[in-house]
């Protein structure tokens, strides 16, 4: 009896998913539809991997590990495992539009790229940059070439041998630039030789990199004609002699008529966005991908002037934040690490591990020592140039959507990339410290014997409220009789972020190491711009800086800088700033902790600026500065510091210094009672314990420069300086009479005089026991106050630039500043 002939049922097809739904409440689940499930997988990536990026921070991680983690945990490597959570909220029927908004944020993180690499700093790349790069991506390709073959013969074996090849060697020879530079940004080695080699060789690699995954791709087509790959990479090269010929004047007629200063139209912001979008789609037309295209605009878009950074302020936030995250998990759903499993699975991951560190840090090493740099950063260059990131699982994700990787092979090659990135902060961080070395200098007070030489302040600020105050207060000092000249070193204070637009401003840093102030600037910051005006109307000398770091360790910067200017003074805005009723606004604990940071490690005297409005809202030209300015005198080391920059500011014909010498009564001391406290250099409150010895030299040492403010008094400055001295009894004596002084427009007071706390609690220790009652509201809305701390060599345990003797170093030898 023959059997019937049953042909199979076809599988059914879901039904495609709807937009949105009508609601809960007529009955429809908001995840079976697709808006509504896209925002639920948006929020859950945004929050779990910036929480992921939260736990990894103290590791010194860039934020690329925390989402490629995010990516593989979401997937069936970890929580995918379970089907009910997996069919929930990653349904297959919610994946094409998942990875379609994934890539368009791709493509606008591949153009903010572009706009990153400057083609013309590439042209500039020395012979040792260029050796670097070549090696660093010849010798891993010809091991990921051997890998290949040793992959095809176990998991890999129905593999097409020639896109095998070329997407393993780009797999291991390639380095990420955009995770490299925020690495070298958070070590503070981007301005050292070692960052701006490793900079430029990144951006050659990234460029060879594009050009061996184009090939990869043409390579890589289901049609198996070589024909075909031929006319593929001819259109491609068609494609990028147009966008030079034709797309670049159009953009650059755009960015000519963008003026500094005035707001980028509209317009061009919608026509360069839709190019970005139109150059993906002739790309992913040709068949080499439409990331390619966005990355091709992003390089030819003009660099100078304000457009290209409008650009970056425009799609950076939503794009990092939001839509890459979603790239990573798009990434992390086909990415299971179970596939690996049994002894050869992770035999052969560890030889895809070992071959692409080998590769890429022995040709790096070598070639590096042949160009005789020192064998600490030779190898940090190596693990350095061994980073990977985005475009590595760019380059894999492409390999498994052409069916060129199989899961297997493709979650080795992942999991060596994350490996890889993981290592590099920590062992760079083992092998190569730079040692910041600086000549000593001599004048790092304002109290000096010789006042006939130039005075050097470093004036540091981080928006433009801070300015006029700063400029009013070196108006007036600038000590325009016998005192020698001031030289400000203004510094601009920006918080290293994880922008795009940070990196960038970063990479104009200058290539000594310091933080820039470049003349010829062409986005010229527009804080600094003031302080340029000042100087030029003035006789003070002004050095414009920008410092770019974490605020956790920007202190680094400003006591480096300090150092390597020979500043004798570190002038700092206060953490708080004054609201319109009055009370003081904290700006965020990470200015307060840097205040406190910079006061433990400066190499020279540090004043902190309480401003309240010092001279008003607007710079004051030297003939109308008209100040009161009072100086509450207890004795010690930093009234003294803080009579001497008062006696300076009393040269200037506008100034009024009142010195009000307090006195306790026979037998007693103005600590009335009170045990003196500070912060020693582990921010720890402890109890100064000051020998009688010390009180005695403090006690001459004072009467000596109040003499000396007394004969200066007598010779013509009747007008200009006023003295009295008060007895007081008790703390209350103290503060009635700072009260009856608080009409002035500044006061400056020694941080640690000998004295007792003037409040009961303060949250601010930094500005000392009279100081915080200064700081207070309730003293006063008006009178700005500077607390002074005198450089005191006996407490300067920590210090951040190591001193040598100039003649005895070695006159070629380097000196590596880790200062951005």
């Amino acid at each position: 009896m023959a059997t019937p002939n049953v042909t199979a049922a076809p599988p059914v097809c879901p039904a495609p998913m709807k937009a949105t739904s009508n609601g809960s409440f007529q009955g429809d689940s908001p995840l079976d539809y697709a808006l509504p499930l896209l925002i639920l997988q948006i929020c859950l990536v945004v929050v779990f991997t910036r929480f992921l990026a939260f736990l990894l921070k103290p590791l010194r991680q860039p934020r690329v590990i925390a989402e490629i983690i995010g990516g593989i945990l979401l997937g069936p490597s970890a929580f995918g495992r379970n089907e009910k959570f997996l069919h929930t909220v990653f349904p297959k029927q919610s994946l094409t539009v998942l990875d379609t908004v994934a890539n368009i944020g791709l493509l606008f993180f591949l153009f903010l790229v572009g706009l990153e690499l400057d083609l013309r700093s590439l042209r500039r790349t020395g012979k040792k940059a260029l050796g670097i790069a070549l090696a660093g991506i010849t010798f891993p390709f010809v091991l990921g070439i051997g890998t290949s073959v040793v992959l095809r013969a176990t998991i890999s074996k129905g593999a097409a041998a020639t896109p095998f090849l070329v997407f393993m060697g780009v797999a291991l020879s390639i380095t990420a630039f955009p995770v490299l530079a925020r690495i070298l940004a958070e070590l503070k080695l981007l301005t050292t030789d070692v960052g701006r080699i490793a900079m430029s060789a990144a951006a050659v690699n990234d460029i060879v990199a594009w050009i061996l995954l184009a090939l990869a791709i043409a390579l890589s087509g289901t049609n198996t004609s070589p024909l075909t790959s031929v006319w593929v990479l001819l259109s491609a090269a068609a494609f990028v002699v147009f966008a030079i010929f034709v797309l670049r004047p159009l953009l650059a007629l755009m960015a000519r008529r963008s003026p500094e200063g005035e707001p980028v139209k509209e317009l061009y912001i919608c026509i360069t966005l839709s190019l970005v979008l139109a150059a993906g789609f002739v790309t992913d037309t040709i068949g080499i991908h439409a990331l390619f295209g966005a990355f091709i605009v992003g390089i030819i878009v003009p660099k100078e002037g304000p457009f290209a950074g409008v650009l970056i302020e425009k799609i950076e936030d939503l794009v990092s934040g939001l839509f890459l995250p979603l790239y990573f998990v798009s990434s992390g759903l086909k990415t299971n690490v179970a596939t690996i499993s049994g002894a050869l699975s992770w035999g052969l991951l560890v030889l895809v591990i070992f071959n692409a560190c080998f590769g890429k840090i022995l040709g790096t090493l070598m070639v590096s020592l042949l160009f005789k740099m020192p064998i600490r950063e030779a190898l940090a260059l190596g693990f350095l140039m061994n980073t990977k990131g985005l475009v590595e699982l760019i380059v894999l994700n492409i390999g498994k959507d052409r069916k060129v990787l199989n899961d297997q092979s493709f979650a080795i090659c992942v999991i060596m990339a994350l490996f890889t990135t993981f290592i590099t902060t920590p062992i760079v961080m083992a092998v190569y410290k730079p040692a910041r070395k600086g000549s000593p200098y001599k004048h790092r007070r304002i109290q000096r014997n010789d006042l006939d030489t130039e005075l050097r302040v470093l004036a540091c600020f981080h928006s433009t409220r801070n300015i006029p105050s700063i400029i009013n207060l070196i108006e007036s000092s600038r000590g325009i009789r016998k005192r020698g000249k001031l030289c400000i070193y203004a510094m601009h204070l920006m918080e290293l972020s994880e922008r795009s637009s940070a990196i960038t401003m970063v990479h104009k840093a200058r290539n000594n190491g310091l933080p820039f102030w470049n003349k010829k600037r062409d986005d010229q910051d527009q804080m600094v711009i003031a302080f340029e005006a000042y100087g030029q109307l003035s006789s003070v000398t002004v050095r414009p800086m920008t410092a770019i770091s974490a605020l956790s360790n920007i202190h680094e910067d400003i006591c480096t800088s300090a150092h390597q200017k020979r500043a004798a003074m570190i002038l700092l805005p206060f953490h708080k700033h004054q609201r319109v009723d009055g009370s003081m606004e904290s700006l965020g604990h990470a200015f307060h902790s840097m205040n406190e940071r910079v006061l433990i490690h400066a190499p020279c005297s540090v004043g902190i600026l309480i401003d309240r409005g010092l001279g008003g809202t607007s710079q004051v030209s030297a003939s109308d500065v008209s100040y009161k300015v009072v100086l509450p005198f207890f004795g010690g080391r930093d009234d003294r510091e803080a009579l001497a920059y008062g006696m300076r500011m009393a040269e200037h014909p506008g100034i009024l210094l009142t010195v009000v010498k307090f006195i306790a009564p026979p037998g007693k001391t103005l600590r009335f009672g009170a045990k003196l406290v500070g912060i020693d250099a582990n921010k720890d409150k402890k109890v100064l314990n000051v020998p009688d010895e010390s009180v005695r030299d403090d006690k001459e040492a004072d009467e000596a420069l109040l003499s000396e403010l007394l004969s200066e008094r007598g010779q013509d400055n009747e007008q200009s300086i006023m003295y009295e001295e008060r007895l007081v009894e008790s703390k209350e004596d103290v503060k009635n009479a700072l009260k009856d002084m608080n009409k002035s427009n500044l006061f400056l007071v020694g941080r640690m005089p000998p004295t007792a706390p003037l409040v009961e609690r303060s949250d601010c220790p930094e500005l000392g026991p009279v100081g915080s009652f200064l700081a207070l509201s309730e003293f006063s809305t008006t009178a700005s106050v500077m607390v002074v701390q005198q450089y005191n060599p006996s407490t300067d345990l920590h210090p951040l630039v190591v001193e040598e003797d100039s003649d005895s170093q070695e006159p070629d030898t380097p000196m590596h500043v880790s200062s951005v």
